[in-house]
């Protein structure tokens, strides 16, 4: 029983507070009201007697295990102690009595107990480094630092003692294969992928790795000196010219609004028929250019146009303006809302349409390293291919035409996984409201989830018209799965539906979700072949969408 002796404060940190009962209104004929009072003074008294009588120290030791494991039994998640330090050292003295850190850590997490506490962290990463595992030491300081366990600044202090303890061990590979002690500072495999911090550091490597060799970046020191308030209303700008690169762009209409850009449609050089999306960024933001470019790079001809397309950025000192292609059919978003409107939810055939091409979508995204990171419907503009659709457009493993189905835009959350180290991981939420995935909800590490839940959240979108709401329920062998609260209809084919959403809400965070995602959409291109009256329909459908979303 050594764990608590290398928290901070050793034996003394157990001890302290033991004489401190937490406030609780008493019930009559009720147990008192600390329940696990008496556990822990017995505990007190057992590490006394072993510190004292080392020759009992054996029997001392099968006593404190008994006492910890009685408790934990009781109260282990009993709400009254959900935040009481108290608890959270006994279930530490716990882990060491069944020598099963691990465990203890996992139920902690799925019981969401103490994971704002600092001490969980610490010793679960003192555990990993006295048994050799010291990468996942590291990581386990990552997540409790990011988590901002309290007191986050005394757990800094000890992760930097930890990197320094390496630093001044053996700088060779050890025989069990563990990397060099001083590489561990170099190897952060857990990061917050929007922080500030990480953006100033991604733009300094891409500005270095030759962002202005790209066609169409254009940089100014200088502040946009333009006579258009490029930030004001939509009737300050309507039909002003702003005069970009040589050109001249009049602001034509408001495509949308967020915390720090503005989106207008506009048109070139009087040309009414020449039409672009302008983004205005304030402060200047770069980086969606960036990852237009990867796409660019990555995507094949055949699929680049479901990615949408920058032309050109402008940045100064105080703001960036982006040039973007133009889709005059609105989103997919507006598309639920036109069904909604009058009552309806989505046509089911038309829910498999545009799931098989998000799936189609996120496994090409996927497999070249990028995660779009904002997947979300209003992200998405409806396109209309030239002819109708037949059998083959889903037989095929490729598009058979460029203009197909939905363009994903906005990527200014973009993730470039070329630009971390292989194997990392992310902390930090989207907060988007209702696209924040589990792992986010639950201060979990994620990488591709990010974009398979705000799938699931569309998918949930079309099918019932209202957003996912997921419930976790137990397995059979004992595990957790998470499934969607609302039933399915039994009109629907409810097995390929059901096998999305368990499949994709409950995919670990680590290794590649290629292979999953075009299982998944095989078997819903497999369903639209097996009738050709369902793709009749769908052609029927999206002719009916086109006309509505047009004439709205």
């Amino acid at each position: 029983m050594v764990m608590i002796e290398r928290t901070p404060g050793g034996a003394a940190a157990l001890s302290s507070p033991l004489g401190r009962s937490t406030p609780r209104v008493s019930r009559e004929g009720s147990p008192p009201s600390d329940p696990i009072l008496p556990y822990l003074r017995s505990i007190s008294k057992a590490m006394q007697e072993l510190r004292t009588n080392p020759e009992f120290c054996q029997a001392a030791i099968e006593q404190l295990k008994v006492y910890v494991t009685e408790c934990i039994d009781k109260y282990g998640d009993d709400y009254q102690y959900s935040t009481d330090p108290r608890l959270l050292k006994i279930w530490i003295l716990y882990a060491d009595a069944i020598c099963d850190f691990d465990k203890v850590y996992k139920q902690l997490e799925e019981k969401r107990l103490f994971l704002e506490h600092a001490l969980l962290y610490e010793a679960y990463a003192l555990f990993l480094f006295a048994k050799g595992r010291v990468l996942e030491a590291d990581k386990v300081y990552g997540i409790g630092i990011a988590r901002k366990a309290e007191p986050v600044d005394h757990l800094k202090k000890m992760h930097i003692d930890f990197l320094k303890q390496l630093e001044s061990t053996v700088e060779e590979s050890n025989d069990d294969g563990q990397p060099k002690p001083s590489k561990i500072q170099k190897e952060r495999n857990v990061v917050d992928p929007w922080s500030e911090s990480t953006m100033d550091s991604l733009m300094t490597k891409i500005n270095g790795g030759g962002l202005k060799k790209f066609t169409g970046y254009y940089k100014s020191s200088k502040v946009y000196s333009g006579k258009v308030p490029l930030t004001s209303s939509l009737n300050a700008v309507k039909n002003k010219f702003i005069e970009l690169g040589g050109r001249k762009y009049q602001i034509k209409g408001f495509c949308g609004t967020g915390a720090f850009a503005k989106l207008y449609k506009a048109s070139i050089d009087g040309n009414s028929e020449e039409t672009v999306a302008l983004k205005v960024q304030k402060p200047a933001f770069p980086w969606e250019f960036y990852m237009y470019r990867q796409l660019d790079l990555r995507i094949s001809d055949i699929q680049r146009p479901s990615y949408g397309y920058a032309h050109e950025v402008h940045v100064f000192a105080d703001v960036s303006l982006l040039v973007c292609d133009y889709l005059p059919y609105g989103t997919l978003l507006d598309a639920i809302n036109s069904n909604l409107v009058v009552g309806h939810q989505m046509d089911e055939v038309l829910c498999i349409y545009y799931t098989i091409e998000m799936l189609h979508m996120l496994e090409t995204l996927h497999s070249v390293g990028i995660i779009h990171g904002d997947f979300k419907p209003d992200n998405m503009l409806v396109c209309y291919p030239s002819e109708e659709i037949t059998d083959d457009t889903f037989r095929s493993e490729t598009r058979t035409v460029r203009s197909q189905g939905i363009c994903l835009v906005d990527w200014g959350r973009g993730i470039d996984l070329n630009l971390f180290p292989a194997g990392t991981e992310f902390l930090g939420d989207c907060r988007t409201s209702g696209f924040s995935c589990i792992e986010m909800q639950e201060d979990r590490t994620w990488t591709y989830q990010v974009d398979t839940f705000g799938l699931c959240v569309i998918a949930h979108m079309m099918l019932h018209g209202v957003a996912l709401s997921i419930e976790k329920v137990k397995r059979a062998d004992g595990s957790y799965m998470y499934q969607p609260k609302s039933p399915l209809k039994r009109y629907w084919n409810v097995e390929l539906w059901k096998n999305l959403f368990a499949t994709l809400l409950n995919t670990p965070s680590s290794g590649s979700d290629v292979a999953v995602l075009r299982s998944l959409r095989r078997s819903f291109q497999e369903y639209m072949c097996s009738n050709w009256q369902l793709v009749a329909k769908l052609n029927q459908l999206l002719a009916k969408q086109k006309a509505s979303l047009c004439s709205s």
